[in-house]
């Protein structure tokens, strides 16, 4: 079996997001690099690292047959979800901002949720596809997919990981649906799901206080809603065409999180409504040729698999881009290509290698797999 190529427009779209994220990265932590550890190209460098070994990830996954995945789901899932549970060990764990959500092991810090989305991702296509002719039923099609994802959403959330939790959630309603879950079934689970997500917001202070300053923020504009206000200064200050890629003057200790989960509002402030559409452009090209990939798809594993890492992607752009534009209350999580962080970009790049893979296959006249060309 031969592959003759893959999505150029796929691969296309994943460059310049990931250039604009080099670009925006370096322009966004030059000074903090600078004033916390004495070298403007600290961030610059490991963000390059993490490129580089992502590149390797990529190639890597886009070489091997994404059938092999299915044999590796339940062991991938345990895995991922003991890392999350390392967590909550001390020593093991490191925690930044008040949130445990990093894992320590030697001289390799990651987040464990982060693989985790993906993980759960692979285990619903293949899981949906296993039990296609059973979907229709409530113990068969939806009580095992909610148990996991409700064990992981738990787990997650006792990292105070909310974005993680959410993210999983809405994977799973997604996924279902695409794989043929009754409505019915689906609205009992959103209105059975309102209960621990209003505890989940207001059992906590600090997600109270974001949803405040969601509703009002600047009735604390120094506390709860500073970010966010500071994101929307940006936003203003760069107006049309943007103050210039490296003039941007939030990002001077004014804007917290200025090179990860705010940078988007640094890219609005230094290139403008010009540099942030063409932003969102490239994550529409690439979740349109992604959906397109899993509609080719030659088998339903495939076509579950390509529909949601693409839409894990875009979902988690889209939920960044309305947060840091004042649509979405404030929470933990990164612009994907763009925002820094190791962990972030590396299941970028793996989540990318297995979309290539699955550009490269569709089902020939006999019903066979082969190669897609031309």
């Amino acid at each position: 079996m031969q592959r003759t190529h893959f999505d150029y427009w796929l691969l296309f779209s994943a460059i310049l997001l990931s250039a604009a994220g080099i670009v925006m990265v370096y322009s966004s932590s030059a000074v903090l690099a600078a004033d916390r550890y004495g070298d403007t190209y600290y961030f610059l460098k490991k963000e390059l690292f993490f490129v580089v070994i992502g590149i390797g990830v990529t190639v890597c996954m886009a070489r091997i047959p994404y059938g092999v995945l299915r044999h590796g789901v339940y062991p991938l899932l345990a895995v991922t979800l003991g890392l999350v549970l390392l967590t909550y060990v001390p020593g093991l764990r490191a925690v930044a901002s008040g949130a445990a959500r990093w894992l320590h092991l030697g001289p390799i810090t990651f987040q464990p949720s982060e693989i985790l989305k993906v993980a759960f991702v692979i285990f619903m296509a293949y899981s949906l596809e296993k039990k296609i002719e059973k979907i229709d039923r409530f113990g068969v099609g939806v009580l095992p997919h909610l148990a996991i994802a409700g064990l992981a959403c738990l787990l997650v959330l006792g990292q105070r990981d909310f974005g993680a939790a959410f993210v999983i959630g809405s994977m799973l309603m997604i996924m279902l649906f695409a794989g043929g879950v009754r409505p019915l079934y689906l609205t009992a689970i959103g209105l059975l799901t309102l209960p621990f997500a209003y505890y989940a917001i207001a059992g906590m202070p600090y997600r109270r206080q974001r949803i405040l300053a969601f509703l009002d923020p600047w009735s604390d504009r120094y506390g709860s809603g500073f970010q966010i206000i500071q994101s929307l200064i940006s936003f203003h200050q760069g107006g049309v065409w943007g103050r210039g890629l490296g003039e941007g003057q939030q990002k001077l200790f004014y804007l917290p999180e200025a090179h990860t989960d705010f940078i988007a509002a640094v890219l609005g402030e230094e290139l403008g409504l010009v540099g942030v559409l063409a932003i969102i452009l490239l994550f529409a090209i690439f979740a349109m040729r992604g959906l397109i990939v899993a509609w080719r798809a030659p088998d339903l594993f495939g076509r579950y698999l390509a529909l949601g890492l693409t839409t894990l992607v875009a979902w988690q752009a889209l939920a960044n881009l309305s947060v840091v534009m004042g649509l979405l209350p404030t929470k933990g999580m990164v612009l994907p290509f763009i925002s820094y962080g190791g962990s972030s970009l590396l299941i970028t790049f793996f989540t990318m290698g297995i979309l290539f893979n699955v550009s490269t296959f569709r089902r020939g006249p006999n019903g066979s797999l082969r190669a897609r060309g031309g």
